[in-house]
C-alpha cells in the first residue's frame, strides 16, 4: 500500500503527504467530485459520485452524457472533492480522463453501495435499471494538492 500512496503526483505545497490525500478521498463518500471540463472554448463543472482506488478517481455516467461526449475529445480535466462546511478542508488537482465503455455496470454498482449504502431503494433501483447505458470515467491525475483552513478556522462558526 506505501508503494501505492509513494507513486500520487502530490505537489510539495500540498497540506497533507499521499497518505493522508488518499484516507480523506476514501472517507468523504458524501462529497461529489467536481470535475472541471473544457468543451469547445466554454468550461464546464460536472459533480459525479466517485470512488478513489488505484491513484484514480473512478466514476460513472450514462454513456450519451455531455460529460462524456466531451472527455471523448479532451480528456484534460481538473477536480476538486472538497467540504462545504467550516472548517473548509479538500483536495484538488488536474488530469486526464479515460471513457471505459466496458466497466460502466460495475463502476456503478460500487458507486451505488458507496453512496447509498446498498441497493435497496428507488433512487438504486432506477440507477440499477438503466446500467447497460453506463460507462466508467478513470481520472488519473497528474497533479494533485490538498488544503486545510483547520488551524486558521479554529472557533469560527458557520451562521446562515
Amino acid at each position: 500500500m506505501a508503494e501505492l500512496h509513494s507513486t500520487l503526483p502530490v505537489r510539495s505545497s500540498s497540506a497533507w503527504n499521499a497518505e493522508q490525500v488518499t484516507a480523506y478521498l476514501q472517507a468523504v463518500p458524501q462529497h461529489p467530485l467536481r470535475l472541471a471540463i473544457v468543451a469547445k472554448e466554454t468550461p464546464l463543472i460536472v459533480p459525479l459520485w466517485y470512488r478513489f482506488a488505484e491513484g484514480s478517481f473512478w466514476c460513472a455516467s450514462p454513456s450519451s452524457a455531455k460529460v462524456v461526449q466531451v472527455l471523448q475529445h479532451n480528456p484534460r480535466c481538473a477536480f476538486d472533492v472538497s467540504v462545504n462546511d467550516m472548517p473548509y478542508r479538500g483536495v484538488r488537482g488536474q488530469g486526464f480522463a479515460e471513457v471505459l465503455h466496458n466497466e460502466g455496470e460495475t463502476t456503478l454498482q460500487v458507486l451505488i453501495e458507496r453512496y447509498l449504502g446498498d441497493t435497496d431503494s428507488e433512487l438504486a433501483r432506477w440507477l440499477l435499471s438503466r446500467a447497460d447505458q453506463e460507462v466508467a470515467i478513470a481520472v488519473r491525475p497528474t497533479w494533485i494538492s490538498a488544503w486545510d483552513y483547520s488551524a486558521r478556522m479554529a472557533g469560527a462558526s458557520a451562521t446562515v
